[in-house]
């Protein structure tokens, strides 16, 4: 709830200019990018549920307090420090998903998850929309609780699972990881994987044509092709409606596809989507384009995933993930300002060609790689 509203929280609430409401989201993308690949780090040293237990009740308790921080520093510094305990979640969840799953039912369970997450992003700011009306500070109370309430359920609920040694789960099939199994496998052998280093430098381009949807996008459909607002929140509920109904079972069906085939033809798709408005047209014609790049991200985004969660080693998953995650963290802080910027000084048309050889690009890099193991 809160992310969504932090800049009207930040601009009619609390009467700050806009562009202050622009440094704290910037802030929060700094801090995102720092803490990933710490966070996989310490998943891998410490297990992935106690970093998961650690960033639901850190980052409940400071949105609890958050609203009681007045001074413009006080609220830069918690937006901060919020960041930094709320993003370190990502990491560890990826992790365990992909362990849970096991290598035939990745793509699947990484669909799974992200369903859960849009069910949320769906419901969340609706709500956050009423609670807004009555009290800023309401959105801080009500997330800070549910996160509490998920650490709380976490600590509660058994875990039975057939979770290997990397993680710290007390079960009767698998112990808790030893210091000497995690340290067999150094660190430093993440950063020397030349196959994932590739793979991470492959996804940048597609990753930044993502974020266009924020910025670059919603100002283009609504200033040069004179959509409403409203408009604009119809076309992407598309995308919400598509991932809900299809993205489960799109990626079951591609369970057994090879990573290189789906990876591929996924950024194929967001290129050709975001690419499409260089067209212009109606608003059937954009609708059109969204379902186009919506089907990329629904087949790219799982397979992503579990490509990484595949060539990790068991002891190392969480540094895996970890930079995995920070790529994205990334294209969130430069993505968009890119977008805005190429649209200001060339021209909307610029932004959706640019966009299209993105996705070619890392369409192009990832099938020309060298075939994976499984």
């Amino acid at each position: 709830m809160v992310l969504p509203f932090l800049t009207l929280y930040l601009t009619v609430d609390r009467r700050f200019p806009a562009s202050t409401a622009g440094v704290a989201l910037t802030i929060y993308g700094i801090a995102a990018i720092i803490i990933a690949p710490i966070s996989g780090r310490l998943t891998d040293r410490l297990g992935g549920l106690r970093i998961i237990k650690f960033s639901l009740f850190l980052s409940g308790f400071i949105l609890l307090v958050f609203p009681f921080a007045n001074s413009l520093i006080s609220i830069l510094f918690m937006t901060g420090l919020w960041a930094l305990v709320n993003e370190a979640f990502r990491p560890p969840s990826m992790s365990i998903i992909g362990d849970l799953a096991g290598p035939a039912q990745r793509k699947a369970a990484f669909a799974l998850s992200r369903l859960a997450i849009n069910l949320g992003m769906s419901i969340g700011p609706v709500i956050g929309g009423f609670l807004a009306m009555r009290s800023f500070k309401l959105l801080f109370y009500a997330d800070g609780s549910t996160a509490l309430l998920s650490g709380l359920l976490l600590v509660l609920v058994p875990w039975r699972s057939g979770e290997s040694q990397r993680y710290s789960i007390e079960t009767s099939q698998a112990g808790s990881p030893s210091n000497d199994s995690v340290a067999a496998v150094p660190y430093s052998s993440v950063l020397k994987d030349r196959r994932f280093l590739y793979f991470l430098v492959a996804m940048i381009p597609v990753e930044l044509v993502f974020f266009q949807s924020l910025a670059a996008m919603p100002l283009f459909l609504v200033r040069d092709l004179h959509l409403t607002e409203a408009g604009f929140g119809m076309l992407l509920a598309i995308n919400t409606v598509l991932i809900i109904l299809i993205e489960v079972p799109l990626n079951a069906a591609m369970g057994d596809w090879p990573h290189r085939h789906s990876l591929a033809l996924g950024a194929l798709l967001v290129g050709l989507g975001f690419g499409g408005l260089v067209f212009g047209g109606g608003v059937y014609w954009v609708a059109a384009t969204v379902v186009v790049w919506t089907f990329g991200e629904m087949i790219l985004l799982p397979a992503s995933a579990a490509y990484v969660s595949d060539i990790s080693p068991p002891a190392r998953s969480g540094g895996y993930m970890g930079l995995y995650t920070m790529g994205f963290s990334i294209a969130f802080a430069i993505g968009p300002l890119l977008g805005v910027q190429a649209m200001e000084r060339f021209g909307s048309s610029s932004v959706w060609i640019g966009a299209l050889i993105c996705g070619c690009v890392t369409s192009t890099m990832i099938w020309l790689s060298a075939k994976e193991r499984a």
